[in-house]
């Protein structure tokens, strides 16, 4: 495993590279906001982030912050080392389908116990996604689901040739 030289951490930042692994769930009261469709998804200073080594954070959302009705069952399941079994979500909203946009673990691993049944979501699908008023941008590769701001140094998982990391 080539592991890659860390960016710079400015004042404000933290590193993935110092973030743990095995990965961790942490509540953050971080304003988490998705729109979609000129309509409000979540508003939540809720969350739980999952910090692990080389990720961005992922934001898991309480069910109660998400707007009501937006949220289909998905097929498939998968499983995380850490974390247990995972289920999908749709977006729904009007005729407009995200599929698969969202996941949640019902019945994570206790390690992870503040996850069950808050959903997780891509950012590349929706219109806007934030993190403090700040726009983030979708960590990058199709499988990975972190949020990257500002306030994160990477270089990031996701990226050509850190298949191996």
């Amino acid at each position: 495993m080539n592991r890659p030289e860390p960016d710079p951490v400015t004042p404000g930042q933290e590193s993935v590279w110092d973030y743990p692994r095995p990965a961790i769930a942490v509540a953050t009261d971080a304003h988490i906001v998705i729109e979609h469709g000129g309509q409000r998804i979540v508003d939540t200073r809720s969350a739980v982030r999952v910090l692990e080594t080389s990720h961005p954070p992922n934001y898991y959302i309480p069910p109660a912050d998400i707007a009501e009705g937006v949220l289909r069952r998905a097929p498939g399941t998968s499983m995380c080392e850490w974390k247990g079994s995972a289920k999908y979500w749709d977006v729904v909203i009007g005729d407009d389908v995200l599929p698969r946009v969202g996941w949640s673990y019902p019945n994570p691993t206790p390690s992870f116990a503040l996850l069950a049944d808050f959903v997780a979501f891509y950012a590349a699908p929706f219109d806007a996604c934030f993190v403090d008023g700040e726009k983030v941008v979708p960590q990058p590769g199709e499988f990975y689901g972190g949020w990257i701001t500002s306030k994160v140094a990477g270089p990031f998982k996701g990226i050509p040739g850190s298949r191996f990391w």
